[in-house]
């Protein structure tokens, strides 16, 4: 299914709930949104007509599944390749045009130094120029590191679940490669602990 006929009938689908359930009101559903309640997942699956698709096609990732490697660049331009396991990793989509990304920066950052080399890995990617990146971290350094993806409809935020491609947007990968949860908006002091702990 296309992305605009998905939103379409996702669109389609809220305003009749809305209209029919809550008086005249609107009920804005999206595949994002349906992650985070119970049995949200089954519901954007059938929603998207069974797996929801970017543009070119990659089938985007639910909880449970492995995480291919990530293509990235560096702050220098130069290609890399993330992969997983061993350790979880908290990737935090973000830009430095985006203020609740700034403002968490430094949550993000303590607890990077607060799990050392054996806990939780945090990295960042910006989906953003590197010039402005690099200006934003010679103000206010960090101690993960920070990658760069261009922003668009078939980004690895995308592909992770990201479908209103909104920042910051956080999701935890497990020891086993796997998508563990997501997390949509800023996090708040002592959010992080709980969002990064495994079941």
């Amino acid at each position: 299914m296309k992305p605009w006929a998905q939103w379409l009938l996702i669109g389609g689908l809220g305003l009749v709930g809305g209209l029919a359930g809550l008086g005249g009101a609107i009920l804005v559903i999206s595949p994002g949104s349906l992650l985070e309640v119970p049995g949200g997942q089954w519901m954007a699956r059938q929603l998207l007509g069974g797996m929801g698709e970017l543009p070119d096609g990659r089938r985007v990732l639910m909880a449970g599944d492995s995480v291919p490697t990530l293509a990235l660049h560096d702050l220098q331009g130069q290609a890399l390749d993330l992969r997983f396991g061993d350790r979880p990793v908290l990737i935090n989509y973000w830009a430095s045009w985006c203020p609740p990304c700034v403002e968490e920066m430094p949550l993000l950052d303590a607890f990077a130094r607060s799990q050392g080399s054996t806990g939780v890995a945090v990295v960042g990617i910006a989906l953003d120029e590197a010039t402005p990146v690099r200006r934003f971290l010679d103000e206010r350094p960090v101690s993960f590191p920070i990658h760069l993806e261009a922003s668009g409809p078939n980004d690895s935020s995308m592909l992770l679940g990201n479908a209103r491609g909104i920042l910051p947007y956080s999701v935890l990968i497990d020891r086993q490669g796997r998508l563990q949860k997501t997390r949509l908006g800023a996090f708040a002091k002592g959010d992080i602990e709980a969002f990064a702990s495994e079941p």
